[in-house]
């Protein structure tokens, strides 16, 4: 029996209908590329939405990968999600929108598919595979559509030259401000990862986690509330970034797993309820605590990458495996208090 109770609040389901991606940027927290030949397929598309809806879950995130590349496959799963009641949104790196007119087009077709929320993909990685002119191009025909939402996430490293400031400041971006002034556009930044935990890139100065500031991480909002439903039909316990290269995020198969089973699976461990409640940055402070030889501080930007560190360094988990007791009251409180006093979603887009 699983020493913590089953969580209560509303899941999201992650799916990936295909690895492939028109881009192909380094360091890809999918491994995601041009030659990719794995797809999800339709009816195990079809099945996890379905199972989601009689579950907790309430929205439905299509991701990737570059998910529109499922063409009517995607937009079929769009419109069983919206007629089963669940929220949809669709991660997109916006290679489509190529004109106008092709814009408007995609826009249309995921909007009458039932499509309710759309994420943009973009920055210097994005950029060398699909101009920074074809995303705001999107941002207009999804501002012209009924979308209820529309997210823009530029990643960011130290040396770059697209920024969400840019983008802002751009004359064809703030028409589209001022045709819609009460729409729901948003520009976010999320720092860019290298996928494996001790590959370190270089970030704007005050943006990684050491002892000055790792107090005011938070515990990992997506763990145990987003479950991945990834393009091989592995089932994920998180949002997918990292998840193809570690084999304890994985809880079963879509066409042999019940997604309720594997969420209670998900569930039985305590290292993902531990990241949940603290986050993987403050657990990596607490292992050099034990051990000093590991060093974690101003290495890390992005926590799905400090989480990375969690299962593949052998001296982190040593100490996780010979200590972790003696965190196991501050879990069972932190969740209670999580349920109590929820906290907002983290920024990192799914």
């Amino acid at each position: 029996m699983s020493t913590f109770a089953p969580l209560t609040e509303a899941r999201t389901l992650s799916v990936m209908p295909t690895y492939k991606c028109t881009a192909e940027c380094e360091h890809c927290g999918t491994l995601s590329h041009r030659r990719e030949k794995t797809w999800l397929g339709l009816d195990n598309m079809l099945s996890a939405i379905e199972q989601a809806a009689q579950g907790d879950y309430k929205v439905v995130v299509f991701t990737g990968g570059e998910p529109t590349l499922a063409g009517t496959d995607l937009l079929t799963a769009i419109s069983r999600a919206h007629e089963l009641g669940l929220s949809t949104r669709v991660v997109s790196n916006a290679y489509w929108a190529a004109t106008d007119v092709l814009a408007d087009r995609m826009i249309a077709k995921l909007v009458g598919a039932g499509l309710h929320e759309i994420n943009f993909s973009t920055g210097d990685q994005h950029a060398r595979f699909v101009p920074l002119d074809r995303v705001v191009r999107a941002v207009r025909a999804a501002a012209d559509s009924p979308l209820s939402a529309i997210v823009v996430m530029v990643e960011t490293v130290r040396e770059r030259t697209i920024t969400a400031a840019l983008i802002e400041e751009r004359e064809d971006f703030r028409a589209i401000r001022r045709a819609h002034p009460g729409k729901h556009i948003e520009l976010l930044e999320s720092p860019w990862m290298p996928l494996e935990p001790m590959n370190i890139s270089t970030y704007r100065s005050g943006s990684t986690v050491n002892r000055s500031n790792v107090a005011t991480r938070t515990g990992c909002t997506s763990i145990l509330s987003t479950t991945a439903i990834q393009a091989d039909g592995r089932i994920g316990a998180c949002c997918g970034l990292g998840m193809r290269t570690t084999p304890e995020l994985q809880v079963g198969t879509i066409a042999e797993t019940a997604l309720a089973d594997a969420d209670r699976a998900a569930a039985d461990d305590v290292l993902k309820h531990w990241i949940r409640v603290e986050g993987p940055e403050r657990i990596l402070a607490w292992a050099a605590e034990h051990d000093p030889s590991i060093r974690w501080e101003d290495m890390y930007a992005h926590r799905c990458q400090a989480c990375m560190r969690l299962y593949k360094d052998p001296a982190v988990r040593a100490v996780i495996a010979e200590h972790y007791r003696e965190k196991l009251a501050d879990i069972v409180v932190g969740e209670w208090l999580l349920y109590d006093f929820p906290r907002e979603p983290d920024a990192t887009p799914v």
